[in-house]
């Protein structure tokens, strides 16, 4: 891989990951718009590994919480520090495994790797993002998480399986419609990607790794570095904007998108 095609995809996930955007949509996009070939595998999860890095890094005292209280959460002690965030983070991962595993292994998943599927899934859900962020409620915060949340927004987090629907997107919008604040939303979406995208990493890994060469490696390496640095800057501005402003601009880049990949694919 070129230095640029290392910087265009580490750049594109690092950004999108966090952003109610779609990171699989753009990658899946990148080489269909630019021309070059797919990265493969393992620069998909050297990238991943660098924004697992950037999410743990800047939630990094809620990351400590949680696995403080991952033994009493076992234990079924659930009022000791940590323990409901640590048990409600595994019930909500629990379905995405489930069904992306299905999806991994009969070979599903490269079947809704197409442009018509990205630009429905962009459009449609962003409008529903939009709609959920207008009524939601601004009534419940992080700190009051419930385990029954935990597995609705869990289901939420399943459609992010289709391409384009935005893994962080869909878990804000199931968030919003329960009633948590904005920011609250994007803070329980990004704690509840650090388990799916480690569980997606390890399930990767193995394949990728067995076909991994020197230059493959120095390769995934810098492209880690690079999504994590773009990620921890996007995820730090999207939680500071999110204190004052909506997640209409996010919508609006959807809508825009989706309408030209429409046009892109039928056209």
């Amino acid at each position: 891989m070129t230095l640029l095609h290392i910087l265009l995809v580490a750049l594109t996930q690092g950004i999108t990951e966090f952003l109610p955007v779609s990171s699989s949509g753009h990658l899946i996009l990148l080489p269909a718009l630019t021309g070059m070939r797919d990265q493969g595998q393992f620069i998909d999860v050297a990238v991943h590994v660098g924004t697992l890095g950037a999410v743990i890094g800047y939630f990094r005292r809620d990351v400590c919480l949680a696995l403080r209280g991952t033994p009493a959460a076992l234990a079924g002690q659930l009022e000791a520090p940590g323990a409901r965030l640590s048990l409600g983070l595994m019930i909500s991962t629990v379905p995405i495994i489930l069904i992306g595993a299905v999806l991994h292994f009969s070979g599903l998943s490269e079947l809704l790797r197409s442009m018509k599927v990205i630009a429905w899934t962009m459009l449609g859900f962003g409008i529903l993002l939009y709609w959920a962020d207008r009524s939601g409620g601004q009534v419940k915060r992080a700190g009051s998480w419930t385990l029954r949340d935990a597995a609705i927004m869990g289901l939420w987090q399943v459609i992010a399986l289709i391409p384009g629907t935005s893994r962080s997107g869909i878990t804000i919008t199931g968030a919003r419609l329960l009633g948590y604040e904005r920011e609250d939303s994007a803070r329980l979406a990004m704690l509840m990607s650090i388990p799916t995208i480690a569980a997606s990493g390890i399930l990767l890994w193995a394949d990728a790794a067995a076909n991994a060469d020197a230059e493959m490696i120095r390769s995934g390496l810098l492209a880690a570095g690079l999504s994590f640095l773009s990620a921890f800057a996007a995820l730090a501005l999207m939680m500071r904007f999110l204190r004052r402003i909506s997640f209409t601009p996010y919508v609006v880049y959807r809508v825009v998108l989706g309408l030209i990949l429409l046009v892109m694919a039928y056209g």
